[in-house]
């Protein structure tokens, strides 16, 4: 740990703990996650970072892209670009804090539940837009936080 003999990370009350390899890899190198700990969630930091007058307080959220691919399976360069790609495309069709999955070709999107009708109206171009990589596009009805 470069001599320092604390390690901290940005892991919040918010985030999942189960099946998430990285999870168990912080445990393992007794990482600390003070707002965790502390029991702050995203939206409390978010709050919080408006109250202090951070102009980053409703950023969106960037965790890596591998957490896109189920656990267990390979990832490939290609896949990696064609998630981060669909996002890209997502995003200038206006839609924010959303992630794009993959399963057995498919890509799930999971979107904030007020951006669940853009979906829905703009369907035939996102499904458009994103076939050059998934055989389906799905919307997971379980809103992101």
């Amino acid at each position: 740990m470069d001599g320092y003999p604390l390690l901290l990370d940005g892991t919040n009350a918010s985030d999942r703990t189960d099946d998430r390899p990285g999870m168990r890899a912080l445990e393992e190198l007794e990482v600390r996650s003070p707002l965790r700990e502390c029991g702050l969630t995203k939206a409390d930091i978010r709050s919080l970072s408006k109250e202090a007058g951070l102009f980053t307080w409703d950023k969106p959220a960037y965790a890596c892209l591998a957490t896109r691919i189920p656990t267990g399976t390979s990832i490939t360069a290609e896949q990696l670009e064609h998630v981060e790609r669909s996002e890209q495309i997502l995003s200038s069709l206006g839609f924010s804090d959303l992630r794009v999955r993959t399963e057995n070709g498919s890509a799930c999107l999971e979107l904030p539940h007020p951006q669940f009708i853009r979906a829905v109206q703009l369907h035939q171009e996102i499904r458009t837009a994103l076939s050059p990589y998934f055989k389906r596009v799905l919307l997971n009805l379980a809103p992101r936080d």
